[in-house]
């Protein structure tokens, strides 16, 4: 390995196993040439992964709109005028229909998103039997609903979900220039029932909001030095939707993505890293590079919840290209 490489280690705290990254650490891995990065990633890559093999996930938005949150980069906020229309939570013949359709494609985890600050219990109600019919199916099941209550988080543990989405989004310091109607310490809190619950994480952040450097390392110390880092990672490039407050927000430099997505893998070396929304906008070069930087996880389908996504027609094109097989 590269002596500029092997120079970047992190402290270790009281438990030798869990290795407590510094805002200092995680910002010279940044620094380094971008291919002695990529080849750290790679080799902590390899050391818990096929390198070769890729998790598909589908996601699918059950309800649409009308979010009372004020999240500067989200079209289904009320707040803003995106055109988007407010649906009611879709009906459960019609998820297991898509859940479905998703594993015959080659899916294997199908993810539900509800765009709500929280659930209420009627809701979430109708949610469990979405869990568990799509968990009848033999996939992996993930919901991501907002910020939970007390109680909430064993109700879906008991209908079998796997993994909850709650991603933190942005570092606590930059967390206020986003999102106004509730606190970074609001969405840990939700993290901490999860994994109380038994249910695996999966939190990660958006790049690309206009935050620094310094910001994005600051997200990855924060996710990693977590009680137990995310059993998933998801990161968002994003993707600036007409009627948000971030709109006009310029493009992040690519490399700075690929960046990123090393540094959740050095830093997370068992998480799966995901690449998530703004993969449509990625080159199948831009998106190799990811891989090659420790991605090993990707939404699969042609949408997310209201964006777009590369069609699974392009994605089996890239595996055949690149060698790589789903999981």
């Amino acid at each position: 390995m590269p002596a500029s490489a092997t120079a970047v280690t992190p402290s270790c705290s009281q438990t030798a196993a869990l290795p407590r990254w510094t805002l200092e650490e995680v910002l010279a891995l940044y620094e380094l040439p971008l291919l002695d990065l990529l080849f750290r990633a790679q080799t902590v890559h390899r050391e818990n992964f096929d390198a070769n093999a890729i998790q598909r996930s589908t996601l699918l938005s059950v309800k649409t709109g009308g979010c009372s949150e004020d999240c500067s980069y989200c079209s289904q906020s009320a707040r803003y005028d995106t055109d988007l229309e407010r649906e009611r939570l879709m009906p459960l013949g019609e998820v297991v229909a898509a859940a479905q359709a998703a594993k015959a494609k080659g899916a294997s985890r199908f993810c539900m998103g509800a765009a709500w600050r929280g659930p209420k219990d009627n809701d979430l109600d109708q949610v469990l039997a979405m869990v568990r019919e799509v968990k009848a199916l033999g996939m992996q099941t993930c919901v991501t609903l907002g910020m939970l209550k007390e109680g909430q988080a064993e109700k879906l543990k008991a209908a079998g979900l796997d993994y909850y989405n709650h991603n933190l989004d942005t570092d606590k310091d930059f967390y206020g220039q986003v999102i106004r109607t509730h606190t970074h310490d609001d969405r840990l809190d939700t993290l901490d029932q999860v994994r109380d619950a038994g249910i695996n994480v999966c939190s990660g952040g958006i790049i690309g909001m206009g935050e620094s450097r310094k910001n994005r390392a600051a997200l990855i110390v924060q996710l990693a030095n977590l009680p137990s880092p995310p059993e998933s990672v998801p990161i968002n490039n994003l993707v600036p939707i007409p009627g948000t407050p971030l709109a006009e927000q310029p493009r992040l430099d690519p490399f700075e993505f690929v960046r990123t997505v090393a540094a959740a893998r050095i830093t997370m070396p068992a998480s799966w890293v995901r690449l998530s929304a703004g993969r449509q906008e990625m080159s199948d070069e831009l998106q190799a590079l990811c891989f090659m930087a420790g991605a090993n996880s990707m939404f699969y389908g042609d949408a997310l919840l209201t964006t777009g996504n590369p069609d699974v027609d392009r994605d089996d094109a890239l595996f055949a290209r690149l060698g790589l097989r789903a999981v």
